[in-house]
């Protein structure tokens, strides 16, 4: 599994997108503050665009799926896998003491 480590600390991106929301009615369009804003922190403007879009989404301006119900799904699905491995362990101990 390839892990990303997070060049921006949750305070920068939360700044860089609430400049984005405060300011994008100064600007020609919401793609042009965001071009300035991530010019002024150093990301690319693609990588701000991501996080202006999850917040919208996480406060239900936008459709799509938040960050607590990817978490959760996130911890689902390894508690399934661990449980599917003990049923396999079970599995093979029960075999074993039935022999």
């Amino acid at each position: 599994m390839n892990k990303t480590t997070n060049k921006y600390s949750p305070e920068v991106r939360e700044r860089a997108v609430r400049m984005v929301l405060d300011n994008q009615g100064q600007h020609d369009s919401r793609w042009s503050a965001i071009l300035s804003i991530s010019a002024k922190i150093g990301c690319a403007p693609q990588t701000l665009n991501e996080w202006v879009k999850k917040v919208e989404v996480d406060t239900r301006q936008r459709s799509g799926v938040t960050t607590e119900m990817t978490e959760k799904m996130k911890a689902l699905e390894r508690e399934n896998r661990e449980l599917k491995q003990a049923n396999g362990i079970l599995r093979i101990a029960s075999v074993s003491i039935a022999e």
